[in-house]
């Protein structure tokens, strides 16, 4: 299920350990983030993923040995995107009525 501004299971990309706290790297359409376990599958919003820690995560990923351009490559497919349902429209019925006047 798609979620603006929370973390959902499929964003997860794998748990990583810094400094003996555990957290979950993610991605989303603006890059990899990190977060904390309790925030995955929250429907509340992420902090974590708009804030301003966000721009120092590929020096965090490099100084644990991991890398940022790889796992962006890799994990892609985890993007989730919002699709917008469009109502389907007969052209017949459509065409009669803008002959009705």
């Amino acid at each position: 299920m798609y979620n603006r501004f929370g973390t959902t299971a499929e964003m997860v990309i794998q748990t990583v350990e810094e400094n003996g706290k555990e957290y979950v790297l993610a991605i989303d359409s603006q890059g990899l983030y990190m977060t904390t376990p309790n925030y995955v599958g929250n429907p509340s919003a992420d902090r974590n993923r708009f804030s301003q820690t966000r721009a120092a995560t590929n020096e965090r990923l490099q100084a644990l040995g991991l890398d940022p351009v790889a796992l962006w490559n890799d994990n892609q497919h985890r993007i989730q995107v919002a699709s917008v349902e469009t109502k389907k429209i007969n052209p017949l019925k459509a065409s009669k009525r803008g002959a009705r006047g």
